[in-house]
C-alpha cells in the first residue's frame, strides 16, 4: 500500500514501473500525431505556406503521424497490457527495450525535418526514404519485438491481475507480433533484385502488416473480456475454450513468413496474405462477441457511471468492427469503400485501447491509494467514447456511401471527381464524422494526459526541520 502523503505536499518526479512507462509513451505519440496533423493543416494557410520552402514537409509530417497515431499507439499499447500481465522482475532489460522505442520515436520525428528526403507512401507503413526515420522505425519494432520476445516464454505460465481468458488474447498478440517480424524479414527475401523504392516497401510491409492486425485483434478483444468481466463480475469464456479460439485466430497466419521463404509458395505472399485477413480474422471475433452478448444480457445490477462509460466503449468498439466486417465485404474494386473499412476496423481497436488505457488508470489510481477515478471523469469518458465512436462511424459510413457510388481512392483537391448528389452525401457524412471524431480524440488525451502526469509525479513531505525527505518509492 501506498505510503500517506500530507495533503499539503509539494511535488517532485519519479520513474514509474514499466507498464506506466510504455503506457505514456503510447499517449504522447497521439498527443505527437495531433500536433503533427496540426502542422499539415497550418501548413496550408496562403499566409504560412510560403515560409516552408520543402513541398515535401507536409506530406513527411503526414508519414510520421501515420506511424505516430497507428504503429507507436498501437503497439505501445500492447507493451504496456502485456507487461501488466506477464512482467517479471528482470525489469532492467526491459528498461532498455523501452529507452530504444523511445530513441526509435525521436528518430522518426527527426526523420520529419530533413530537407529533400522523400516520404513513400506504401500502405500499412508509409515511410520517409531517410536512414533517419528508417532506423528510428526500426528501431521502435525491434524494441516491440524484443518486448515480445522477452514475455511469450513467460507468458504460458504466468498471468498477473488479469483472468485466463484475457490471459490467452494477450499470448496470442505476444505470438502474433513475433510472427509479424518473421514475416517481415521474411518479405525481404522475396522482393527481387532491382524493385523500386515504393514497390519495396509495399512489399516487404505487405505481409508483416497484415499480422499485426491481428496482433491488433487480439489485444482489442483481451480489452473486450476485461470490460465485461468488470461489468459482470465473471469470465466471458472457460480458459481452455478461450486458448482453443485464440490458437486458431492466430495459427493460421504464421503461414505468411512461409509464402516470403519458400520459393514454391512465394506467388502466394500477397494473394495469400489478403485472403487470411479476410477470412481468417472474423470467425473468432463474431464467438467471441456472441458470448460477451450473452454475459451482458445476464447482468442485472444497476450500472455505475464507470460502468456505464465502460458499456459504451464496448458497444462502439463492437459496433464498429462489425462495420468494418461489413464493409470490407462490399469491396470489388479499388474505391473509398476501402479506407471506409479500415477506418471501421482501426477505429474499434482504436475505441477498445481507449477504454483499455482508462481502465488501465483506473487500476493505477487504486494501487496509488487514490480509490480508483471519480465519478466526473467516467462521465467525460463516456462522452468522449460516444464523440469518438460515433464519429468514426460517421467517417466510415461516409467513405463508404461515396464508394457505393464510385468515389476514388487516394484522390485529393483538384484529383476529387464528384458526380452526383450520392458522392456529395457521402463526402459531408465524412466529413462531419471526421470532426466528431478528432473532438473524441481531444477529449481522451485532455482525460488521460492528466493521469499520466500523475503516474510521474510523486509528493514529497514538507521538510519539518530544514532537511528535504527522499521521496516516496513506489
Amino acid at each position: 500500500a501506498p505510503e500517506a502523503v500530507p495533503a499539503e505536499a509539494r511535488g517532485g518526479w519519479r520513474i514509474p514501473g514499466m507498464a506506466r512507462c510504455w503506457m505514456t509513451l503510447a499517449v504522447v505519440s497521439l498527443v505527437l500525431a495531433g500536433l503533427l496533423s496540426l502542422g499539415v493543416v497550418l501548413g496550408r494557410i496562403p499566409w504560412i505556406s510560403p515560409f516552408i520552402a520543402d513541398p515535401l514537409f507536409f506530406q513527411r509530417c503526414l508519414v510520421v503521424h501515420v506511424n505516430l497515431a497507428l504503429a507507436v499507439w498501437f503497439h505501445a499499447f500492447i507493451a504496456a497490457i502485456t507487461w501488466r500481465a506477464f512482467g517479471t522482475a528482470a525489469a532492467a532489460v526491459n528498461r532498455r527495450v523501452f529507452g530504444a522505442a523511445v530513441a526509435g520515436v525521436v528518430l522518426m520525428l527527426g526523420g520529419a525535418l530533413v530537407p529533400g528526403a522523400q516520404p513513400v507512401l506504401a500502405n500499412y507503413i508509409p515511410v520517409i526514404d531517410h536512414w533517419l526515420f528508417l532506423g528510428g522505425l526500426g528501431l521502435f519494432f525491434f524494441a516491440v519485438f524484443a518486448h515480445a520476445s522477452s514475455l511469450v516464454v513467460r507468458a504460458q505460465t504466468t498471468a498477473g491481475g488479469v483472468s485466463a481468458e484475457a490471459a490467452a488474447a494477450l499470448r496470442a498478440a505476444l505470438a502474433a507480433l513475433l510472427l509479424a517480424g518473421a514475416a517481415w524479414l521474411g518479405g525481404q527475401l522475396w522482393i527481387p533484385d532491382g524493385t523500386g523504392r515504393l514497390a519495396y516497401f509495399e512489399f516487404s510491409a505487405w505481409g508483416a502488416g497484415h499480422v499485426l492486425q491481428v496482433a491488433n485483434v487480439c489485444a482489442m478483444l483481451a480489452v473486450w473480456l476485461w470490460i465485461v468481466r468488470r461489468l459482470t463480475g465473471r469470465n466471458v469464456l472457460p480458459a481452455r475454450t478461450a486458448a482453443v479460439l485464440f490458437t486458431l485466430l492466430v495459427l493460421p497466419h504464421a503461414l505468411v513468413p512461409l509464402f516470403a521463404v519458400v520459393p514454391a509458395w512465394q506467388h502466394h505472399y500477397i494473394h495469400g496474405s489478403t485472403q487470411l485477413m479476410r477470412w481468417a480474422i472474423f470467425p473468432v471475433v463474431l464467438i467471441v462477441l456472441g458470448w460477451t452478448f450473452v454475459r451482458l444480457r445476464a447482468r442485472t445490477e444497476p450500472s455505475t457511471t464507470e460502468q456505464s462509460a465502460l458499456l459504451a466503449a464496448f458497444y462502439a468498439s463492437a459496433g464498429l468492427t462489425l462495420l468494418g466486417f461489413l464493409l470490407g465485404a462490399m469491396i470489388r474494386g479499388s474505391s473509398t469503400l476501402i479506407p471506409a473499412h479500415y477506418h471501421a476496423a482501426l477505429g474499434g481497436v482504436t475505441v477498445a485501447f481507449m477504454a483499455g488505457a482508462f481502465l488501465f488508470a483506473a487500476d493505477a489510481a487504486r494501487r496509488d491509494g487514490r480509490g480508483g477515478l471519480c465519478a466526473a471523469f467516467w462521465r467525460r469518458a463516456r462522452l468522449q467514447m460516444f464523440l469518438f465512436g460515433g464519429g468514426q462511424a460517421l467517417f466510415a459510413v461516409g467513405f463508404g456511401i461515396g464508394g457505393l457510388y464510385g468515389l476514388g481512392r487516394k484522390e485529393y483537391g483538384a484529383d476529387q471527381v464528384v458526380r452526383g448528389a450520392g458522392e456529395l452525401a457521402g463526402l459531408g457524412l465524412m466529413g462531419t464524422g471526421g470532426l466528431l471524431a478528432a473532438a473524441g480524440g481531444v477529449l481522451f488525451l485532455v482525460l488521460i494526459l492528466r493521469e499520466v502526469f500523475r503516474w510521474w509525479r510523486v509528493h514529497l513531505p514538507l521538510p519539518s526541520s530544514g532537511i528535504n525527505q527522499k521521496p516516496i518509492q513506489q
